[in-house]
């Protein structure tokens, strides 16, 4: 049995998970279970490692939200505004109409 140790607990956006299990088969081979991760990841990664860094900068600019919202309009680079106040849902907050926009702006450039 292999076990390993936990460093770090954050959410991470499909491209970040992509990256690191692309990383890792470099080195080693993969458990049946990373290499049907990294299949599914390869399938709905929409925006690489690098541009996911940058647009999770340039959405931290927008306004303040959780990590794990970040990571959900990453994830899911919703298509209009009804698709990201889904997102912001169980935000204890609504979203004014400029902040939709930037933030859909955010989203085309990445697209």
């Amino acid at each position: 049995m292999i076990f390993m140790k936990i460093k770090d607990v954050r959410p991470v956006g499909v491209p970040e998970a992509k990256y690191v299990l692309s990383k890792r088969e470099k080195e080693k081979e993969l458990t049946y279970e990373q290499k049907l991760a990294s299949e599914h990841l390869k399938k709905f990664s929409k925006i690489s490692y690098e541009n996911s860094k940058k647009f999770l900068e340039e959405l931290s600019g927008v306004l303040r939200m959780s990590d794990e919202t970040k990571v959900q309009i990453l994830n899911i680079l919703p298509k209009n505004a009804d698709e990201l106040r889904m997102i912001f849902a169980r935000e204890k907050f609504s979203l004014k109409e400029e902040e939709i926009k930037k933030i859909l702006e955010i989203i085309k450039k990445y697209r």
